[in-house]
């Protein structure tokens, strides 16, 4: 089954509407699906839970869409690097859901696997645990968080066969692989695509059972989202 689109705009075509639930991999500006963030964007659609680790910077990544006012919902661990989340957030314009960052992944994996929801340590005794269950196991207190399951996942990687079996590259895999498991419907931005059967089985990071679209973006951006560099010596 040939799953490979003309365009992120077409991938987003059918799928994405109002009020959905939408989960983004990446984390800051490493591995974010660049094209159909924009393709999102450009749709125009509206009132989005937007599930990602962060909303990118200010102007790129899923900060276009707060730019846009798009999103009415994040549900993320990190505010850093975007002054228009933060400026929303504290004006009361923008509903936001704070989850620990292995939490955010862990609800995203058991989203993707059926399961409903598990206890963790992580947050208890903080607002993080404010009107969740707490139970005792061990003689040590745990909160019970819910999965994950987005209407729509978008999803960067870096190789795809036609089927969706994906390869993600270094450290760009990320929350990629969760948010793809967890989605109803998994788009996934790759930068090659190559026939079906190129694959060794076993180099398929996450199998094509989990991927319903792709689209080819074969030069990304890839922005840097804070660039350090050393002063030569005796400069």
């Amino acid at each position: 089954m040939d799953k490979v689109y003309a365009s992120a705009a077409e991938a987003l075509k059918g799928v994405v509407a109002d009020n959905q639930m939408i989960a983004v991999g990446g984390f800051g500006l490493c591995g974010i699906p660049e094209a159909l963030i924009a393709a999102l964007r450009d749709s125009a659609v509206q009132n989005l839970t937007c599930i990602s680790n962060n909303a990118g910077v200010d102007g790129f990544g899923l900060g276009q869409l707060l730019s846009t006012r798009q999103i009415k919902k994040m549900i993320a661990s990190y505010v850093g690097e975007n002054k228009e989340f933060e400026r929303q957030f504290l004006a009361g314009e923008l509903e936001l859901e704070f989850t620990p960052q292995g939490t955010l992944a862990e609800k995203l994996r058991a989203g993707g696997a059926g399961i409903p929801a598990f206890f963790t340590r992580t947050g208890v005794g903080t607002i993080v645990a404010d009107g969740k269950e707490v139970r005792e196991f061990d003689g040590e207190k745990y909160v019970m968080e819910h999965s994950l399951v987005p209407d729509v996942s978008l999803v960067k990687a870096y190789k795809a066969d036609r089927s969706g079996n994906l390869i993600f590259r270094k450290t760009a895999r990320n929350f990629n692989p969760n948010v793809a498991m967890a989605g109803k419907i998994t788009i996934v931005e790759v930068e090659e695509v190559v026939d079906i059967g190129t694959f060794d089985p076993d180099q398929v990071h996450l199998p094509g059972i989990y991927v319903h679209r792709i689209v080819l973006n074969a030069h990304p951006e890839k922005r840097i989202e804070q660039r350090t560099i050393r002063t030569a010596q005796g400069a």
